[in-house]
């Protein structure tokens, strides 16, 4: 049963990865040309956004038939508790990061617009 759900959403475990290890291991600090306002809420948004639709993506790819209760779940509740969850941890478990209640809802605006992008794919694939 893991072989399965590790082939089907493989993607989405990948990014999911990418997001926890850019979450709680240092970053680097880097100056650009340009400063852009709220790039962190941005990038945090962007983040969330991807995870979610390449969800939705990977469901969309392997099922015939929806269950909207396992996509509520798995494509919209869990990414929103990965953000609160991997804000937690850099408060309380890091010494290098810390968590930010704006951070939290960037994920979360990120995930509503993974969900409506996803909903979008659906009917395009109709």
């Amino acid at each position: 049963m893991l072989r399965l759900y590790l082939r089907r959403y493989a993607l989405a475990l990948l990014v999911a990865v990418v997001i926890v290890l850019l979450s709680l291991l240092p970053m680097p600090d880097m100056k650009v040309g340009v400063e852009v306002p709220l790039a962190d809420k941005w990038t945090h948004m962007v983040m969330y956004g991807v995870l979610t639709l390449v969800i939705w993506f990977e469901y969309q790819r392997s099922h015939n038939q929806w269950d909207i209760g396992k996509l509520l779940l798995f494509a919209f509740l869990a990414p929103i508790a990965m953000g609160g969850a991997l804000e937690l941890m850099q408060a309380h478990l890091t010494t290098c990061r810390s968590g930010e209640w704006l951070d939290f809802v960037a994920n979360t605006i990120g995930v509503c617009l993974g969900t409506l992008a996803g909903l979008a794919m659906k009917k395009v694939k109709r």
